[in-house]
């Protein structure tokens, strides 16, 4: 259930409930993909542009800027324009404590997920296919 002030704040701007959520589901679904998440554990450490996450990454530019196209878009990063680079940093505001939560659940909530994919138990197993 999304928070009611959320909603409440959505409606007078005009929204429906669904539209809140489709915006949700892109939020979320940012975290889906393997190289975002990738580029997200890189920014953890320090701010870079986007050669040095090709580089560090071994990815082509065209997806690299795509990520952090779909990235900034949906608040994750933050950009800082230095001579002709951009550079990435990853928003210390929302993002990086979001990003903590995860890994402390993760570790707590999730770890049969690992045992699992690495031969675990097939009662571990079933538990990640429901």
């Amino acid at each position: 259930m999304i928070d009611k002030a959320i909603l409440k704040h959505c409606h007078k701007e005009g929204f429906k409930n669904d539209e809140v959520y489709g915006a949700y589901k892109i939020f979320f679904g940012t975290l889906f993909s393997e190289s975002r998440l990738k580029i997200i554990n890189l920014l953890r450490k320090k701010e870079m542009n986007v050669s040095e996450i090709m580089a560090e990454l071994k990815m082509n530019q065209t997806f690299v800027s795509h990520d952090l196209s779909r990235l900034k878009k949906c608040g994750f990063v933050n950009v800082k324009v230095r001579g002709k680079f951009r550079y990435y940093r990853l928003n210390d505001e929302t993002i990086s404590p979001l990003m903590s939560l995860i890994d402390k659940h993760m570790s707590q909530y999730c770890i049969h997920i690992l045992r699992a994919m690495k031969g675990g138990n097939e009662n571990e197993k079933s538990k990640i296919n429901h």
